[in-house]
């Protein structure tokens, strides 16, 4: 089982105070994990405090640097983490507990996510392990912060994973509410790993395909086939390749492979298959995925719908979607032949009243011509 000791991770925060948006706090996993050893602290010059994970008699290997206990049912355990200040000031820490999940990249996350708790998820680790909502450092000192873990009644075979987020409370008063434009602040925090055993009987993993559907990852069309791993173990080293073609049809129109995934106990994740920058069409299709691992073997087709609407309002969001203005140009085309016929008419039109009044003043000057011709005729006969 692979777990990352320690986690540093990033918070940025958005506040565009010229509309009075309230904070947007995004949680990125930074790229680097920072390893550490027994009897070490973690720091980083981000933080005004570092991290050692007090590593207890009941630990399964006392090789690992994350919290890797095996517990028995009903029973009550306090562990601790060692909290070090090396600044002038007393720094404010608010730990927080969460149960591990898996995100898009196939990656498992020890510290906060947006997502639901997934459907088969029996024991929420936050509700198991119980820790103070913040925690004080004096200037220059050292403190203890204890988590309390209270096991449920009933055994359970398998794993209980999740992690212990610390990150430094704001005290300050923001000073961005009194300026103009687009401000950025960043805030880090560290999640160290917990996972609870009760003993060592081995879990089968199984693999669910649940639903298949169009969405976007980074305003980018995408084909979710959400992943569910039902059993409390990690699935590791899991490959999962993808392809999609119209259904009852075997042309490949989409596919996707990616290997070396890990999936957390009890969790679920969207497999992101990419339409590279095509436009999503409406219609039926059919989803052929295969996951395997060193020992297990998934397979499934599942057939799925692309409505229209759907499709026109993903693909007007698209930025890799090169827009067509066809539909412009054909009525620019029209305006300017409707345009043109005006102008024919308006043209012919005047030609023909010039046309009538130059044949109407050629028949009143005969008319006159006549008339003088015989008014001269009739004055020759007088005399």
């Amino acid at each position: 089982m692979e777990i990352d000791a320690v986690q540093l991770l990033k918070c940025v925060t958005k506040e565009t105070t010229m509309i009075k948006r309230k904070h947007l706090f995004t949680l990125l996993i930074v790229a680097l994990t920072i390893p550490f050893f027994k009897g070490s602290f973690v720091s980083a010059s981000e933080l005004n405090f570092a991290v050692e994970p007090v590593i207890p008699e009941n630990q399964r290997d006392k090789t690992k640097t994350y919290f890797d206990l095996l517990v028995k049912p009903d029973i009550e355990q306090t562990i601790e983490i060692n909290l070090r200040n090396d600044t002038e000031n007393e720094v404010i820490v608010e730990p927080k507990v969460h149960s591990a999940t898996t995100n898009l990249n196939g990656v498992v996350e020890y510290g906060p996510v947006d997502s639901k708790k997934d459907s088969t998820l029996k024991y929420d680790l936050n509700e198991i392990v119980q820790v103070e909502n913040e925690v004080k450092i004096p200037a220059h000192s050292s403190i203890k912060v204890p988590l309390k873990i209270k096991m449920p009644k009933e055994a359970f075979d398998g794993i209980l994973a999740g992690g212990i987020t610390l990150q430094e409370k704001d005290t300050k008063k923001s000073e961005n509410t009194e300026t103009k434009g687009l401000s950025i602040q960043n805030q880090y925090a560290y999640v160290v790993a917990l996972v609870l055993n009760e003993n060592n009987n081995p879990v089968k993993p199984e693999l669910k395909l649940n639903k298949v559907y169009p969405d976007q990852v980074n305003a980018r069309n995408v084909i979710n086939a959400n992943l569910q791993n039902s059993t409390p173990n990690y699935i590791n080293q899991l490959n999962v390749s993808a392809k999609i073609t119209e259904k009852d049809k075997s042309t490949v129109l989409y596919e996707t492979t990616k290997k070396a995934m890990q999936m957390a106990p009890n969790s679920n994740f969207d497999f992101p298959i990419s339409l590279s920058g095509k436009k999503l069409e409406a219609g039926d299709y059919t989803l052929e995925l295969t996951a395997t691992t060193k020992a297990d073997r998934w397979h499934w087709k599942k057939n799925f719908t692309i409505k229209a609407d759907e499709a026109k309002k993903l693909n007007a969001k698209d930025v890799t979607i090169k827009k067509d203005y066809t539909w412009i140009y054909i009525v620019v085309g029209i305006i300017l032949i409707l345009v043109s016929i005006l102008l024919i008419i308006l043209i012919l039109k005047r030609k023909r009243k010039k046309e009538e009044e130059e044949r109407k003043k050629r028949n009143r000057i005969k008319r006159k011509k006549k008339k003088l011709a015989q008014q001269q005729s009739n004055q020759k006969k007088d005399n």
